[in-house]
């Protein structure tokens, strides 16, 4: 079960997508479009990991694993996205996928994502479980918002704690800097909770809520502008890898909030 879901809730759509990566493939409120369309965008759960991982590899004790390097020299963003999702539930406000790890990631497990619209809001949740030997992971989204919904274009305002240095590579250096101005490519700190607010003037405001403290903001691109919350940096699995045990699964979400304006 594979096929397009529409989700309604008032005056809000959602479309999910579970045959293209599990993404949400668009968000519309008052029948205006706040994800940039097309194959690769939406918005993407990031799963097994998040970002880039350096040169592909990751160690898991004395292990070395490689996945393949789809953003040479690195690998980036989990394996999920490009993956069919199977359909375990749906109604019309919500639905459930799943997704089994398989190839080229290394263990078994399972991954389970619930999309739930209201009237003014979007909730995103990710668990990964193993029922088998304990692996590092991380989850996290990849939404592609329009930076322009007819008006001004969007502004972004958060306020982190630090921000991850970034070496030439795109990737953290492991030391932690006082936030800049953007153009950002980024990964940011908000020890007390991802909070960002998206503010397209006279038209909509949206924030971006998580428990998580890891955010990648991504404004480089013309057309879209990025709000990741995710439960690590990149190249997490060896700088801060979180075990999922058959004991303890790695879970996260994300709620997407807006305003009329």
């Amino acid at each position: 079960m594979s096929g397009e879901i529409l989700l309604t809730a008032g005056d809000a759509e959602v479309t999910v997508l579970p045959g293209n990566g599990g993404r949400v493939g668009g968000v519309r409120v008052g029948g205006v479009e706040l994800l940039r369309q097309g194959e690769r965008f939406g918005c993407f759960p990031m799963v097994p990991w998040c970002g880039r991982v350096r040169d592909g590899r990751f160690r898991d004790g004395a292990t070395v694993r490689q996945m393949p390097l789809n953003a040479p020299p690195n690998a980036i963003h989990g394996t999920a996205r490009d993956a069919a999702w199977r359909t375990a539930r749906e109604s019309a406000d919500e639905a459930v996928l799943t997704y089994d790890l398989v190839e080229p990631w290394p263990y078994p497990g399972r991954v389970t994502q619930r999309i739930a619209l209201t009237g003014n809001a979007l909730t995103l949740t990710m668990s990964v479980e193993t029922y088998a030997s304990s692996f590092p992971a991380q989850i996290g989204w990849h939404p592609w918002f329009n930076r322009n919904l007819g008006g001004e274009d969007v502004t972004i305002d958060f306020a982190p704690a630090w921000q991850e240095e970034r070496g030439e590579d795109h990737l953290p250096t492991g030391h932690r800097i006082d936030p800049k101005p953007g153009p950002w490519d980024d990964c940011f700190g908000m020890p007390g909770g991802v909070d960002v607010t998206l503010t397209w003037p006279g038209r909509l405001e949206l924030k971006v809520t998580s428990r998580e403290e890891w955010v990648v903001v991504y404004d480089e691109q013309r057309e879209a502008v990025c709000v990741e919350p995710q439960t690590g940096p990149p190249d997490g699995l060896n700088t801060h890898p979180r075990l999922v045990t058959p004991l303890e699964p790695l879970e996260a979400s994300t709620t997407w909030t807006w305003t009329r304006l």
